[in-house]
């Protein structure tokens, strides 16, 4: 009788070798063609978001197709591959569309029937990179907050009503509407260049995010699911992303506490580095206790989302509860350790802050996932 073979070893919560390797490949496209004075660079323009680097990352590297099944069209990752990849936009604050579209877009397709061509030509165009979606719901949306729509449907599809705050709304070429028919809710895909649609960019405390409000007047949407199904969908989509957006902010605060590190080690005060002072050695220290916990946090939300575990929307309130207020810390630090050089416009360290904050509302705040977390493992408030 022969020995089975070995199964290989659970990994747990650590990075997988493909993994490290997904995390090289994008570090090293960030590192060439969005460091800090590139990134500046583009905020100064009109232009909301970066084609060439994102068509980059999406088709040469293939992470737009990493949670799409390869029947499909993708590349039949998972959340934790996807995760990874959020990291490495948070250490650069990248301005591309990859939380909206590839993680945000693409689970609610993922959640209507992709036997469908109204599904599936679609999910393949975002998978491959050709296009770019979006879910018309307002940023601050949290997983459980998608109620009542703002945008109502007739019987024949057209659309009416109007979404504010949708980030990424002016690089989207295709928008998913969750709207009210007239029996119940429905999740359609509507063209951004079709008639009867109308983007109004506002101006975000994160100009690598841009957000603007989108007004529908009687443009035509193509049904992708109705009911329950569609809620299901939407909501799947808002818990994924709150999931993920975790390793973006555990991504915003490695890079500035590294920097922090790199810096108070290089910048000299009475003969010595001011990084050697006692005082900033605690605060560092105590931040790396933050960061380190946050990753865990983070990584169990994507490991949760990855195993469709029934635990996920406790991984990821717990993820988001945690992990937004440390980025925000981190920034915070970073600032203010780098002394006059951290307020100017040149150095990048607003640049993080910027993104911390806007994170910190996005798909719910910290005190709107402590709420849900209470409910959801029935701690009742005092």
């Amino acid at each position: 009788m022969t020995d089975p073979l070995p199964s290989a070893p659970d990994t747990g919560l650590l990075y997988s070798e493909d993994e490290e390797a997904l995390r090289d490949a994008v570090r090293s496209l960030l590192a060439d063609r969005s460091d800090p004075a590139t990134v500046l660079a583009g905020l100064e323009s009109d232009i909301p978001c970066d084609g060439g680097l994102w068509r980059s990352l999406a088709t040469e590297i293939g992470t737009a197709g990493l949670l799409v099944p390869e029947k499909l069209g993708g590349q039949g990752a998972s959340a934790r591959e996807a995760a990874v990849v959020l990291e490495e936009l948070g250490r650069s604050v990248a301005p591309v569309p990859y939380l909206t579209s590839a993680v945000i877009a693409v689970t609610a397709l993922l959640g209507c029937d992709t036997d469908q061509p109204e599904v599936a030509a679609p999910l393949a165009a975002l998978a491959d990179g050709r296009t770019v979606g979006v879910l018309a719901l307002p940023l601050p949306t949290a997983p459980g907050g998608a109620a009542e729509p703002a945008v109502r449907a007739d019987a024949d599809g057209a659309l009416t009503g109007r979404v504010t705050s949708v980030a990424d709304a002016g690089a989207a070429e295709l928008l998913l509407v969750w709207a009210r028919r007239p029996d119940g809710p429905a999740l359609y895909a509507v063209d951004a260049a079709a008639d009867g649609v109308r983007a109004e960019a506002v101006t975000p405390l994160d100009l690598t995010r841009p957000l603007g409000h989108l007004t529908f007047d009687g443009a035509r949407g193509r049904l992708l699911a109705t009911g329950d199904r569609a809620r299901t969908a939407v909501e799947r989509a808002l818990l994924t992303g709150a999931g993920l957006l975790a390793s973006e902010q555990l991504g915003v605060a490695e890079w500035c506490l590294a920097e922090t590190v790199r810096y108070t080690a290089e910048r000299t005060q009475f003969g010595r580095p001011v990084g050697s002072f006692q005082a900033l050695k605690h605060r560092m220290a105590a931040l790396w206790l933050e960061v380190a916990s946050a990753r865990a946090a983070a990584r169990n939300a994507a490991d949760a989302l990855a195993t469709d575990s029934p635990d996920a929307p406790v991984a990821v309130a717990v993820a988001q509860a945690y992990c937004a207020p440390v980025a925000v810390r981190a920034a915070e630090e970073c600032i203010q350790l780098h002394g006059g050089i951290g307020m100017t416009w040149e150095h990048p360290a607003h640049l993080f802050l910027k993104r911390a904050k806007g994170d910190e509302i996005a798909l719910g705040t910290p005190g709107r996932h402590r709420d849900a977390l209470a409910d959801l493992v029935g701690l009742s408030a005092p």
